[in-house]
């Protein structure tokens, strides 16, 4: 049985680091020149699927994910440190999509799955790199190239392992509450459950999903009480 989860979030590349200016300052070198280093790469937004999750739950409660800049150029030709990634954790099954939210990017079908899905800016040169035969002592450095910021959407298409269908009002939401983590919507009236709840059980080592459906009365599929067009 599947069902939909999704979950927007912003994401942003780190932005590179710009290149040095700066000369030798030695007291015992006769003729000094440029030595500036190149500024740091920024780092990547990655998406990456792994194993033992069911849900983009944790992406209700964060949803900024920012990679760092990299590093200025230093003298000496010291070169910037990179920045570091991010990396989002997602189930295997979850659709990388535009901020359209129909347009698919990416698609994580295997555990392990790697998409790079914002590149950070390259480093600026450092005046090192523009010293030339005609040119010994260039006072010029690149700025670092800024990085990407966008909006996605996450969309997993669930299957889940257990289904609890039924009438409305017949402890369907009560049951997913007391054997699962989820906390569903409980009242004394019919269709208090308007979309499928997820829920997470555990049984010693093993972990399997219950979904609480919405009720079915007779005449569903043809749009009765609340129909059955939330089902995938």
């Amino acid at each position: 049985m599947k069902f939909l989860d999704l979950a927007k979030v912003t994401i942003r590349s780190g932005s590179g680091g710009g290149g040095a200016v700066s000369f030798r300052r030695e007291k015992y070198v006769e003729f000094g020149g440029p030595d500036g280093g190149n500024g740091g790469r920024g780092g990547d937004v990655i998406v990456e699927a792994v194993a033992g999750l069911n849900t983009l739950i944790d992406f209700r409660y964060q949803q900024h994910f920012f990679a760092k800049n990299g590093q200025h150029g230093m003298g000496r030709q010291r070169t910037g440190k990179d920045g570091d990634d991010v990396t989002l954790k997602v189930p295997v099954g979850t659709q990388i999509m535009d901020e359209d939210g129909e347009t698919i990017l990416f698609d994580l079908t295997e555990i392990g799955q790697k998409i790079v899905i914002a590149k950070g800016g390259n480093g600026g040169f450092g005046n090192l790199y523009f010293k030339s035969s005609t040119n010994q002592a260039p006072r010029r450095a690149n700025a670092g190239l800024a990085g990407v910021e966008r909006e996605i959407w996450l969309n997993l298409k669930l299957i889940a392992d257990v289904g609890l269908l039924g009438l409305p009002n017949a402890g369907k939401s009560t049951f997913l509450g007391e054997t699962t983590n989820a906390s569903p919507k409980i009242a004394d009236y019919a269709f208090t459950t308007l979309y499928p709840s997820l829920g997470v059980a555990q049984v010693d080592d093993d972990q399997f999903v219950i979904a609480d459906i919405p009720g079915l009365i007779e005449g569903a599929h043809e749009g009765r009480g609340i129909g059955d067009r939330f089902l995938g």
